[in-house]
């Protein structure tokens, strides 16, 4: 083979080579936009999960920390403050009126925060022996609405016993 010819078979890439793998690159670039864009959006549903969670668990944390004859006061704040008083009158938040349960309700960044006190004795608090404490969190993604409920029990630490 002389060099002439040597060279000539070196002519490079034909037009529809570099278009296949222009091609071919692209498809590769979209793959992985769409991958960085479901990564972002799983991301964003799982902080406000997260969020919603640990304002429902922190309302659950501050209602078993307080003295019992001030578990329907809340400070949402946190400034020494009460801000809102549990009711059960039906209204902002609580189902139904005089059924027993006592509710609060707060928004905050796009999340709706529900909680109740249900005593064992309804009419009473002072007179029941424990009472049932639930936080809901109520938050919108891109499939819809999303909730997150927890709840604990707890009891009087002054209850004697009624017969």
């Amino acid at each position: 083979m002389t060099r002439d010819r040597w060279l000539q078979t070196e002519g490079g890439a034909s037009f529809a080579e570099v278009l296949v793998a222009l091609t071919l690159t692209l498809i590769g670039l979209a793959g992985a936009m769409g991958s960085f864009q479901a990564a972002e959006r799983n991301l964003r549903n799982g902080t406000w999960a997260t969020r919603a969670l640990a304002m429902a668990e922190s309302r659950l944390e501050a209602k078993r920390s307080v003295r019992w004859d001030r578990l329907l006061l809340d400070d949402l704040n946190h400034d020494g403050v009460t801000d809102l008083v549990m009711r059960d009158d039906g209204a902002e938040g609580d189902v139904l009126a005089g059924d027993g349960v006592y509710s609060g309700r707060w928004d905050q960044d796009g999340i709706h925060l529900f909680w109740t006190v249900t005593p064992s004795r309804s009419g009473s608090l002072s007179d029941s022996g424990h009472a049932f404490l639930e936080a809901r969190a109520v938050y919108s993604d891109g499939a819809g609405q999303r909730e997150v409920r927890v709840g604990i029990l707890r009891a009087n630490p002054s209850f004697v016993g009624h017969q």
